[in-house]
């Protein structure tokens, strides 16, 4: 099974959990002092929210599969369509190890696919690299200037970024790009 996948940044975290959780009249399955997500069964959806980025919005949308099989279905589509790739391999964020790669829609609009291998107790095991603000590992967009304690900084019309990020933010630069430090 597939699970449409959310990540929002939000500035104040109790807040938002309590209205999440009011909308989707369930609890979150997973709470960290910068951090919520809620696993929906109906509909499938990974939710996830945190207090890491610049500002308030969308981060990433993405899928989640259940098994390596369906990520490689989704890997295989991306190559078919000539979509840029920035495969991560193995990799861990939210809290999370994941396989995982990313692609970009024509908007600019990150998408992370990937396959949840075991859960982590730090949002990132890269954590001291990346300093203790760094956002989630969602691509940045092209041109956009690096924010401090984010590593997607939003394009300057608002949208979740496109270029991968530094390494020391979840992602490495693209060839022929020039990485980023968040």
């Amino acid at each position: 099974m597939k699970r449409f996948h959310v990540h929002l940044h939000v500035d104040k975290l109790g807040q938002s959990i309590d209205f999440y959780s009011k909308l989707f009249a369930a609890e979150p399955a997973r709470v960290e002092s910068d951090y919520a997500k809620w696993m929906l069964q109906d509909p499938p959806l990974n939710f996830a929210i945190s207090t890491r980025g610049s500002r308030p919005g969308i981060d990433h949308l993405g899928i989640q599969t259940d098994d390596a099989d369906e990520l490689a279905e989704l890997k295989a589509r991306a190559a078919a369509a000539d979509m840029a790739l920035l495969d991560e391999g193995e990799t861990t964020c939210c809290y999370a190890r994941s396989e995982k790669h990313w692609v970009t829609d024509p908007q600019g609009i990150a998408w992370e696919h990937f396959h949840t291998l075991g859960q982590i107790p730090v949002f990132r095991e890269a954590a001291a690299e990346a300093g203790p603000m760094a956002a989630c590992c969602a691509p940045q967009a092209p041109g956009a200037a690096a924010q401090a304690g984010c590593c997607t900084p939003a394009a300057s019309d608002g949208r979740a970024s496109a270029q991968p990020a530094a390494a020391a933010c979840c992602t490495p630069a693209a060839a022929g790009a020039a990485a980023r430090c968040c």
